[in-house]
């Protein structure tokens, strides 16, 4: 009996240990910032905007940042972030994006991917699917601040409805009126 007290006395002593060395390994990497994360990774630090708090990257590269709202930040062409921003993280790159789309002239395409190929050409990638646009890596060095996307007025959208409605008959009876007068000069 004596002997399964000393057996267990170091055994549990040994898992408090990993337990305790657990906990402060994931709170080293917690402390870091998504900035620092991106940097880690061979990508420029603004590929998300301003003020990023809140997210999550496991040992695999998936990661999850989580912004308060969505937003629009301006490079060479806008960007817009979801709320919800998550993909796959690997030296010099990012997979199965999701949360970011990419304006170029007036059509809005969610961006795919994001590499940097070779990091002294100055260029960054990002494939839309269709295509690959580029940009200047220097664009993307520091995070930009990120203007709210303007949320839709439900009383404006009661405005139109309440207008609509109230044309939509007259025109409708103009155009009765006019497919009778057809008929009868006929």
């Amino acid at each position: 009996m004596l002997s399964s007290h000393h057996f267990l006395f170091p055994t549990s002593a040994l898992f408090i240990f990993s337990l305790i060395s657990s906990m402060a390994a994931s709170t080293e990497a917690s402390d870091s910032s998504i900035y620092e994360v991106l940097k880690s990774h061979g990508l420029p630090m603004g590929l998300l905007p301003k003020g990023v708090k809140n997210f999550t990257v496991d040992n695999s590269g998936k990661f999850d940042v989580h912004l308060d709202r969505a937003c629009n930040a301006k490079f060479e062409n806008e960007l817009h972030y979801d709320m919800n921003v998550s993909g796959v993280l690997r030296y010099g790159q990012i997979d199965a994006l999701s949360g970011i789309t990419a304006q170029d002239l007036f059509l809005w395409f969610p961006v795919r991917e994001i590499r940097v190929d070779i990091p002294s050409s100055g260029l960054i990638y990002f494939d839309v699917g269709v295509v690959s646009k580029q940009f200047s890596l220097s664009s993307f060095e520091t995070p930009r601040d990120c203007l709210a996307v303007p949320v839709p007025d439900l009383q404006d959208g009661r405005n139109i409805v309440e207008t609509v409605s109230k044309i939509l008959p007259r025109k409708l009876r103009y155009e009765v009126d006019q497919d009778n007068f057809g008929r009868t000069s006929l």
